[in-house]
């Protein structure tokens, strides 16, 4: 079904895991969302959580997050009944969205919790729109894009920060490159699954 809210108005989210698949047993170890309406940021989530057992010394030098930091973090379960009350039922974006949208799935399964399943991947947009980049990730499309950043990756609120920023930037881009007056939510989501030699029809 076609999402005709304005993509202007999400929730921007990113997950710090132990690992990479919750089908493993990884978890959640932080949590950080910003909330934008009409493109301004209006609230922000962010929160370390207990996984339940120690994480290895890789990921605690790829996200700062130590064991210390987490011994007195609430558990995931509490937090994420917290974030499910904060997601609401606003439309979702994530940078590489089936990472994170996978750990949302998995920890909102433990506490019986849902969430409206509108998810749109700003790096899948970002791969069509800025052909000419050098990569994709994060912090290369923030360079590439001259976006303000502090320097801070690897950390949820400032990368889900940092992803509402490029986000908006995309829609920018996208109204001017292609003439678009309003941009939705349901438009973004098809662009990421366009091919990139088909993009050009999408607005034809």
């Amino acid at each position: 079904m076609f999402n005709s809210r304005s993509a202007n108005s999400v929730i921007v989210l990113d997950f710090e895991t132990t690992g990479l698949s919750p089908t493993q047993g990884d978890r959640a170890i932080e949590i950080g969302a910003v909330k934008l309406e009409d493109g301004q940021v209006v609230a922000h989530f962010q929160q370390l959580m207990n996984p339940g057992f120690r994480v290895s010394s890789f990921i605690e030098s790829y996200t700062g997050i130590s064991n210390n930091m987490l011994r007195t973090a609430p558990c995931c379960e509490n937090v994420m009944a917290e974030f499910a009350d904060f997601i609401g039922d606003a439309n979702l974006v994530a940078h590489n969205a089936s990472f994170d949208q996978r750990f949302l799935d998995a920890e909102l399964a433990l506490i019986n919790r849902k969430y409206s399943d509108q998810f749109a991947c700003s790096m899948l947009i970002a791969r069509r729109l800025y052909q000419h980049a050098p990569n994709h990730k994060l912090g290369t499309l923030v360079d590439y894009k001259h976006i303000h950043h502090d320097g801070v990756f690897h950390r949820a609120l400032a990368d889900s920060e940092m992803t509402a920023r490029l986000w908006l930037a995309m829609i920018d881009d996208i109204k001017h490159q292609y003439g678009v007056e309003d941009v939705s939510f349901g438009l973004m989501q098809k662009f990421a699954k366009t091919p990139k030699s088909n993009i050009n029809k999408l607005f034809s």
